[in-house]
């Protein structure tokens, strides 16, 4: 074995590149013999010039301190890339194509026929008591019943290297800018990889994007034109929002540049109004419309809901998706997949307990130092106990936020997410990681080949969002 990895040590999980008792991967073999004949020196070298790289290309996000005062984090990149087969991918595609159709049925089904709840599939009470149930979406349905167009959904793999789905952001989900830049950044600096490797390439998704904004005007126009709604710059995201827009060719846009007459959109332009057909918004149904929703936002478009409902303009991701979105409507995907689709469910999911069930939440209680407890409700890691790690107060105090709230709270078994190697200041490491591919869906869908990797940069966490100190990696799709 390579001194380079003569002190790595993958046994706690399923590795990426190495096999329990320390063999190489076959997919891995490559990049492998590049990152010994660099050794250590060299890759440090590299992983300078990318962090340089990343500055100069503005690559950034926000992060809210206690205090909500911003502070703007340069992009944290590893430069070991994770490896996946092409063959394990194409299942894994297949998958996450099926999941998100039969999400998007099952939405539609919520706001129109509500079919799954007379055939007592789902609990009715879980969607009607929903936070992100909009009453006034019932009735409407988007083009090609496609409500949620842009999906984020997280993948981990456990012990037996067996991908599952960790949970569903549909919503706005974020990151897929961060997917880009990856990519850009390792072909500047780590070249070399895409002459040695076939690697599937990811650079078409902002054209996808494009065509699927596209399909999604509800009525045809000559010459349409499309934006993308952000809260504005001092959003955690928004260094995404305006590379979109740039890479899209199509207006970023706040609110107060955006205007609604006779139940149409229009943008404020130096030459007069122009007609907006189709809306990608980055902001939560609540700020989307002070007329319809919080009255108080001075992000949102007053009038742009109605302008929707009449089907003058398209929004992606729909309004009333969030339903779908909620960590204790997971529990109940793969029920939705075999209700619509009449298939089995090609992934498999995280056992969940939901708490507003109590023989389930006796469960969680009684079992909590061994479980994960997740709000359904939250994003970015926020919230979340890992009880194997947490202290009894800790543990007390979510018992008793449990039981004030049952519905606001799932557990899982904490699974050991797997690992691929990682560069740290004395070694090269393995470090637990997740991944997000993007999903489109319009007339037709699109899955990214790979997506977001996500990496817990402190040893042995498995927290792995950039807002609680993750960084990431690119992913291959390899022949």
């Amino acid at each position: 074995m390579n001194k380079l990895w003569k002190n790595y040590d993958a046994k706690e999980a399923y590795d990426g590149y190495f096999t329990k008792d320390k063999k190489l991967r076959k997919h891995a073999s490559v990049i492998s013999s590049i990152l010994e004949r660099y050794g250590k020196n060299k890759l440090q070298k590299i992983e300078k010039n990318c962090q340089s790289t990343i500055s100069a290309r503005g690559i950034n996000f926000r992060v809210y301190a206690a205090n909500n005062r911003a502070e703007e984090k340069k992009w944290p990149l590893d430069i070991i890339p994770r490896i996946i087969p092409k063959t394990q991918w194409n299942k894994v595609s297949k998958g996450l194509k099926q999941r998100v159709k039969a999400l998007n049925l099952f939405i539609d089904d919520v706001y129109n026929q509500k079919k799954i709840f007379k055939d007592k599939i789902v609990p009715k009470e879980l969607i009607f008591n929903s936070p992100y149930y909009v009453k006034e979406c019932e009735g409407f349905s988007p083009k090609y019943k496609a409500w949620s167009n842009i999906s984020g959904i997280d993948l981990i793999r456990n012990k037996n290297g067996e991908y599952l789905v960790l949970e569903d952001n549909l919503r706005v989900p974020s990151g897929v800018s961060y997917m880009l830049e990856n990519r850009m950044v390792m072909r500047d600096v780590f070249p070399e990889l895409f002459t040695r490797y076939k690697v599937s390439s990811i650079h078409q998704y902002t054209n996808k994007l494009y065509n699927c904004m596209l399909e999604c005007i509800p009525k045809k126009a000559q010459n349409p034109h499309m934006v993308v709604l952000t809260p504005g710059i001092y959003n955690s995201a928004y260094f995404e929002h305006s590379f979109l827009a740039e890479q899209m060719g199509v207006a970023l846009v706040e609110g107060k540049d955006l205007f609604v007459e006779n139940d149409y959109v229009y943008m404020k332009t130096v030459k007069g109004p122009l007609k907006v057909d189709c809306i990608y918004r980055r902001l939560d149904d609540n700020f989307l419309d002070p007329k319809a929703f919080n009255k108080d936002s001075v992000i949102g478009v007053p009038g742009l809901f109605k302008s929707w409902l009449k089907k003058n303009v398209g929004i992606i991701n729909a309004v009333g998706t969030g339903v779908a979105d909620d960590k204790a409507v997971y529990s109940y995907v793969n029920k939705m997949i075999v209700y619509y689709l009449g298939e089995q469910p090609i992934l498999n999911q995280v056992e969940t307990y939901l708490c507003h069930e109590d023989i389930q939440k006796k469960y969680v209680i009684d079992n909590i130092s061994k479980l994960v407890v997740k709000p359904a409700n939250a994003s970015g890691g926020y919230g979340i106990l890992i009880g194997p790690k947490a202290s009894s107060n800790e543990k007390e105090e979510t018992i008793q936020k449990i039981k004030k709230n049952p519905r606001e709270y799932i557990a899982q078994p904490l699974e050991i997410l797997s690992t691929a190697p990682t560069i740290t200041d004395k070694d090269i490491e393995p470090r637990h990681l997740d991944l997000r591919p993007f999903v489109l869906s319009g007339k037709t869908n699109y899955v990214t080949t790979g997506g977001l990797t996500r990496v817990a940069l402190k040893k042995g966490s498995t927290v792995v969002n950039s807002s609680q100190g993750g960084g990431s990696k690119d992913t291959l799709i390899v022949e």
